[in-house]
């Protein structure tokens, strides 16, 4: 396989934030006494903010007004994620040390606003990697469609058909083969559905097996 660059989801892919982010969503639930709808919950993952309003709207319609939670959860998340290093996934720092040495550029596409995503990647020391970001705030339509994609291989300078592209998510495993990138799938709380199942992406246990794939049989242009 040749390639020109590399395009990483962040949340669950790069960072193990998606733990992170449950765990504070199932507190603010407990602290306002609600049910914790894990099924929806799990369904919004790679999704940006106007898609998760809407389906966890939805979801605790007849129970709570979803701003409640919103609001509860956004405050207890935001004193973590600008202000403490979330832990880094298996063998990022392999893997982005190995494109780096070959001059391989790479880009950040998040479902997450600007300023959030700035500050993880910095707290975390990843920030040096990347050449540019495409965030969920600068497109008007959130994985599963393709634009945040089409958008980082734009500002990477590169058609998105050369990209190589790494998610989590099922959303965002379905935005990147839209935009005719060669995805690689690994998995985090949420494993490959059916639909994402016959996309036919590389799926794989961690970015370290993915490094070790990468080094031994791929070239790299």
């Amino acid at each position: 396989m040749n390639f020109k660059a590399a395009v990483f989801d962040m949340d669950g892919l790069l960072l193990d934030t998606e733990n992170v982010c449950k765990g504070i969503f199932e507190k603010a639930c407990q602290t306002l006494g609600v049910p914790f709808l894990e099924q929806s919950y799990l369904s919004i993952i790679g999704c940006n903010s106007k898609t998760i309003h809407s389906k966890l709207g939805e979801a605790y319609q007849d129970i709570i007004d979803y701003k409640v939670i919103n609001d509860e959860w956004r405050k207890s998340y935001d004193s973590v994620v600008f202000h403490q290093a979330i832990p880094k996934k298996h063998g990022v720092i392999e893997l982005l040390d190995f494109l780096k040495s070959k001059n391989i550029p790479l880009a950040v596409a998040t479902s997450t606003h600007r300023n959030v995503a700035e500050a993880k990647l910095k707290l975390a020391g990843l920030d040096k990697y990347f050449d540019c970001l495409a965030t969920g705030c600068e497109v008007t339509r959130g994985k599963p469609d393709p634009e945040i994609y089409h958008l980082a291989a734009q500002r990477l300078g590169v058609e998105s058909e050369t990209c190589l592209a790494f998610e989590d998510s099922n959303n965002g495993v379905k935005a990147a083969v839209a935009a005719s990138m060669h995805t690689y799938q690994i998995p985090d709380l949420v494993s490959p559905c059916e639909d994402v199942k016959a996309l036919n992406a590389k799926t794989r246990t961690s970015l370290f097996e993915v490094y070790r794939e990468l080094s031994d049989s791929y070239t790299i242009k």
